[in-house]
């Protein structure tokens, strides 16, 4: 896997561009000895493109669905993370980053049930 590959596909660009930004939240988050929220939200919010990049290798349709249903799952967590820092007062303001997790969940719904659809077809 390389930048060029990366780039090429919109999921992989949109979710490694949204490791980075975590990473960089991360980072502050644990300046601020936030440790707990900091470590599961590096963890979820970093493997969805770790995910994302595996399903590209997949053996077959039910290992590719399989696989970004594992992004799936990475994706709401950190959602979720997310929403709770969004709504307390004592974490940074990261809403853009609440924002892009949201577009990266809908498109990668998107290819699971469009790739499902086609599964079906054939």
């Amino acid at each position: 896997m390389n930048k060029e590959t990366i780039d090429k596909n919109p999921i992989l660009k949109l979710s490694f561009v949204f490791a980075l930004e975590i990473i960089k939240f991360c980072d502050e988050l644990q300046s601020q000895k936030k440790f707990v929220i900091a470590q599961q939200l590096l963890k979820s919010g970093t493997t969805i493109c770790a995910n994302a990049i595996e399903a590209q290798n997949s053996e077959s349709k039910a290992d590719f669905i399989h696989t970004f249903k594992v992004a799936a799952k990475e994706g709401e967590e950190a959602e979720y993370l997310l929403l709770l820092c969004d709504l307390s007062n004592s974490y940074p303001n990261y809403n853009h980053l609440l924002q892009k997790i949201e577009s990266i969940n809908r498109i990668i719904g998107k290819i699971i049930s469009t790739t499902k659809k086609l599964n079906l077809l054939n």
